[in-house]
């Protein structure tokens, strides 16, 4: 099957995505290099949300991300693994997000404004994955 030129914002939007989802490394990185004497030095509504934090919510955190940013490389090199990548990055955002809102319940640690950035990056996460399927339709990823 032969691949269709995908219209001119395509790639703009890709790579955007693309920075944003490298974001999203380094404060993985960031939170895996967080040491018991930093989390020691943050106010204790935060303190609380660093500790004792489950290895099941840190592989969703490395999932989400390091399967979004891969999801974005392969929009890029036109390739319709984007799919199956996007919806598992998006599965690990919503079990990290479990976490975050039942499990520890961000909000009445950190207050409302601990909904935003969550929100924000499902709301990316679920259009990054329409967006792979649109591509895949449009016939620009093979």
């Amino acid at each position: 099957m032969s691949v269709n030129t995908p219209k001119n914002w395509f790639k703009p939007v890709v790579w955007a995505a693309l920075v944003w989802n490298l974001l999203g490394v380094i404060a993985f990185a960031m939170h895996m290099m967080m040491t018991p004497e930093m989390i020691g030095k943050l106010p204790l509504d935060q303190q609380a949300a660093y500790s004792n934090v489950p290895i099941w919510s840190t592989i969703a955190f490395a999932i989400a991300v390091f399967g979004s940013t891969l999801g974005c490389l392969f929009l890029l090199t036109k390739n319709s693994l984007a799919i199956p990548t996007f919806a598992l990055s998006l599965g690990a955002i919503l079990l990290q997000q479990y976490y975050n809102f039942v499990v520890i319940n961000s909000i009445e640690l950190l207050g409302a404004s601990a909904v935003f950035m969550p929100v924000f990056v499902i709301i990316i996460a679920i259009a990054l994955l329409y967006l792979s399927i649109k591509a895949k339709q449009q016939g620009w990823l093979q």
